[in-house]
């Protein structure tokens, strides 16, 4: 496990973060095709809170894209480094996923999160940002529809729908398994949104969830969960925890 400490020069309140994305978001790149679905590696990241001990967790979890397998994994805590700001959690959650993608020693070819790229009321949500910070290939696969709005796919797997903020395709609601509800997948950086619906459905063969999520949403609960025991015992915090120094 890395302990990771917030950049010095992160944003530390709205209207610093707001600049942060304007300034950032014109180099979002979505005109490339992006790896082939079922080649070479993915990797899911995602994210994990106490708030009660000012903790996050955050884990990157390595898979082979062709057989599922797990390849690597790492997981990255600290102190939460923003607010809760809706259509900001990605100055939440990016330390601590950059601390573990960095902590890989395999990959990380394309990266899945558990969020939003181009579906975003800045179009420019987590899966651009981490995306425009480290020239990866990245897309988002959510769990709801954020602001926008959709027509529900078909019953079967594989139907889909554009996912509309107005008259603009932000998204596509995606049936991954027949007649469970859908996921919503955008594009995030280096990747068409046919080719994240591409990759989406090759990462979900049994499952509404893709498994690079479904990896690293346990890893990082794991990680979590054992970083609040050491904050809980009584004493001196563990090196590392209170100060967010490197191990």
């Amino acid at each position: 496990m890395t302990i990771f400490e917030t950049p010095a020069d992160w944003p530390a309140d709205e209207a610093q973060a707001l600049a942060v994305q304007d300034a950032l978001r014109g180099r979002v790149v979505l005109d490339e095709s992006g790896p082939p679905p079922g080649t070479g590696l993915v990797t899911g990241v995602d994210v994990a809170y106490d708030d009660d001990r000012d903790l996050v967790a955050a884990a990157a979890v390595v898979l082979d894209a062709r057989t599922l397998e797990v390849v690597d994994r790492a997981t990255a805590v600290g102190h939460v480094s923003f607010p809760y700001v809706p259509g900001l959690l990605a100055f939440r959650e990016l330390p601590a996923v950059l601390a573990a993608l960095g902590a890989l020693t395999a990959g990380p070819g394309l990266v899945v999160c558990d969020g939003y790229g181009r579906a975003h009321p800045r179009r420019f949500g987590l899966a651009s940002h981490l995306g425009v910070l480290t020239g990866l290939p990245v897309i988002g696969v959510a769990k709801n529809p954020f602001t926008f709005t959709y027509e529900t796919p078909g019953e079967r797997r594989g139907a889909s729908s554009p996912l509309l903020a107005g008259d603009e395709e932000v998204g596509r609601a995606l049936r991954t398994r027949d007649g469970v509800k859908p996921v919503f997948v955008s594009a995030g950086h280096r990747v068409t949104l046919e080719g994240a619906c591409a990759h989406t459905l090759a990462l979900t063969p049994r499952y509404r969830l893709p498994e690079t999520t479904r990896h690293a949403d346990a890893l990082c609960r794991r990680a979590l969960g054992a970083a609040a025991a050491v904050a809980a015992e009584p004493g001196p915090a563990a090196p590392g925890v209170a100060e967010g120094s490197a191990s």
